[in-house]
């Protein structure tokens, strides 16, 4: 399923790829700063559309709508079409299609393509994650004060604004650096690529996780809650690192007053 996952993402990234810069009109899902273009729909329906041929009684869960039931014991494909759409609206070149593939509860594959930079990470579980079909390997970086860091700020950032900054001062004193590139899934490419030495966000969505956690993991990195337990891809809430800075950040993330 690996690469059935890599081929329907390359799929949808061509129509990314080939739109990115064009577009001139979207809207907000509820709030404001929650996106949509009418790529993001027509990746998603590329992706139905492979899906539907080629395992259709398999199910889907994708970010723009379109659900699907799986039949008794088969897999469910967990797709965001385009992550980073704020940033494809305008023109910033950060996004990706990010499909998992879960099976009694646990991922068992995932792929995230960067179409703009033609950049494939994928993985199987129990088989590694690749680059371009290049053994990814995550950074050896030992302390959290060496580290690079990424975090994301979700949909719910103006209600919560102080909350979320809370994390970040806190993280900001104590690591090396942070950034902040709007789109999970390439957050998490990175990490496993050894590019970022550790992620954390909050109250993302199982399309936004599905897919990087397993990579994250194949690729020889440690993935958890922000209390240290394993990623409920339902409740959002993740830390992703190198594993050697994993136990340090969970204690930073700790320390901030709930």
């Amino acid at each position: 399923m690996r690469d059935a996952a890599c081929e329907a993402a390359r799929g949808a990234g061509a129509l990314v790829r080939d739109a990115f810069g064009k577009v001139r009109e979207y809207r907000s899902k509820g709030r404001s700063v929650d996106l949509v273009t009418e790529v993001d729909r027509a990746a998603e329906a590329c992706i139905a559309r492979f899906l539907e041929q080629r395992f259709p009684e398999h199910g889907l869960l994708a970010e723009e709508g379109t659900r699907r039931p799986a039949a008794a014991d088969q897999p469910l494909w967990i797709v965001d079409p385009l992550d980073g759409t704020t940033n494809f609206a305008h023109a910033l070149p950060v996004v990706a299609v990010s499909i998992g593939v879960v099976q009694h509860d646990r991922v068992v594959a995932g792929a995230i393509y960067d179409p703009l930079r033609d950049e494939l990470f994928a993985a199987g579980r129990g088989h590694g994650a690749q680059l371009n079909g290049a053994k990814l390997a995550v950074s050896a970086t030992p302390t959290l004060e060496r580290s690079l860091v990424a975090t994301g700020f979700p949909y719910d950032r103006r209600e919560r604004a102080a909350y979320y900054v809370a994390f970040w001062q806190a993280v900001m004193t104590r690591a090396q650096e942070l950034r902040r590139l709007g789109a999970a899934a390439i957050d998490l490419a990175w990490v496993a690529a050894g590019r970022f030495d550790a992620y954390w966000e909050l109250n993302l969505k199982p399309w936004d996780l599905a897919a990087g956690t397993l990579i994250v993991a194949e690729a020889g990195g440690r993935v958890s809650d922000h209390q240290g337990a394993a990623v409920d891809l339902g409740a959002g809430n993740i830390v992703a690192s190198n594993g050697h800075v994993h136990d340090e950040l969970l204690a930073v993330l700790r320390g901030v007053p709930q």
